[in-house]
């Protein structure tokens, strides 16, 4: 279900008492955007299709504050540190302008999934941003305005605007033409019940942001322009293979596209390696279970955390094979979740 923005704030003299809280999920790409070919407009190189999951919400809340002399941002309960505030604020600046108002804002942002550790918190965060920004700044966005807006922030944020399975398209173009034709809408699968086990192994922020190891393996991997023209094959057998219901379809294209996309990293001047060695215990335990007969594949995005997409009936036996790999790491079962969505004002 597509979001909708009401109580919104319509008029200044209506924003010292108004405020919007958004709750969003994070999204996990099967089929990865890696690199972007306009760093202003966050276009990405290549189309991308994810999964929007029901478990990490993002909640913020954005209020406006007519007589503050600036924008307060607030994330987990302390202020953001510079880099993410600047984020935010840039964000912000971009919601005035798009609303033609001025007034700053307190952000108070409250994440259930580690940061910086490539379990999409910039995805969540984002979509969940956009929305009560928007709510709270009285725009009167339509679904596909407002995945664009959110992609302003992180890329695939876009595609956490929609529950379920959502594709963004890189667009096409530069510059506005390219602005207006980036943007996620919801693809239609058959009615089956997929799962992802996500196999935390380091919860900690990485060393190497998406944003540094996206842009020097565009530049400097030789093997990047190879996997970004495989990707396109990749998404249109994935878009089969989600119509068809075809849950081993789906793991076998996911599996490739991600370990293609590390690959890229790998090559890359220095090398970019998110692999640790409990990555690969996941790795090689989800090999064995796919020999004993399960339905188990792997994806990764920017980090050491695996996914491991299979039955809903499996996951208590996958997750407990690779707690039993990785002692010290966690196994957080996942299934297809809602979209962004306005918080009640009356709701707790």
């Amino acid at each position: 279900m597509p979001p909708e923005l009401t109580e919104s704030c319509a008029s200044a003299d209506e924003a010292r008492e108004c405020g919007a809280t958004a709750v969003a999920h994070p999204n996990i790409a099967l089929i990865k955007y890696w690199g972007k070919r306009d760093e202003e407009l966050l276009i990405p190189y290549v189309d991308s299709l994810s999964m929007t999951l029901d478990v990490f919400p993002t909640t913020t809340t954005v209020r406006l504050t007519p007589t503050a002399e600036g924008d307060s941002v607030t994330l987990d309960g302390s202020p953001a540190v510079d880099g993410e505030r600047e984020r935010v604020v840039a964000f912000l600046n971009l919601v005035r302008t798009m609303a033609g108002r001025a007034e700053p804002a307190v952000v108070n942002t409250r994440n259930s999934v580690p940061t910086g550790a490539g379990l999409a918190s910039s995805a969540s965060g984002f979509a969940a941003l956009a929305l009560a920004g928007a709510s709270a700044y009285g725009l009167d966005l339509d679904p596909t305005a407002l995945s664009r807006l959110a992609r302003r922030g992180s890329a695939s944020a876009s595609r956490s605007i929609f529950g379920g399975f959502a594709i963004c398209h890189a667009g096409r173009g530069t510059g506005a033409e390219a602005d207006l034709s980036a943007y996620a809408e919801p693809v239609a699968v058959a009615d089956f019940a997929p799962a992802l086990v996500i196999a935390v192994v380091n919860a900690g922020p990485k060393a190497v942001s998406s944003r540094a190891a996206m842009r020097r393996t565009v530049d400097t991997s030789p093997l990047y322009q190879a996997w970004a023209a495989s990707s396109a094959v990749d998404l249109a057998d994935m878009r089969v293979a989600l119509r068809r219901g075809d849950l081993d379809a789906v793991g076998e294209i996911a599996e490739r596209n991600a370990l293609g996309m590390h690959a890229t990293m790998l090559a890359a001047r220095p090398p970019v390696r998110y692999f640790a060695p409990e990555t690969m215990a996941v790795l090689d335990t989800v090999a064995r279970l796919r020999a004993d007969g399960f339905s188990a594949y792997a994806t990764m995005d920017a980090g050491p955390n695996v996914k491991v997409l299979c039955h809903l009936g499996d996951t208590a036996r996958i997750a407990a094979e690779i707690r039993r790999a990785v002692p010290d790491g966690t196994a957080v079962i996942a299934g297809p979740g809602a979209g962004a969505r306005l918080r009640p004002r009356a709701e707790p």
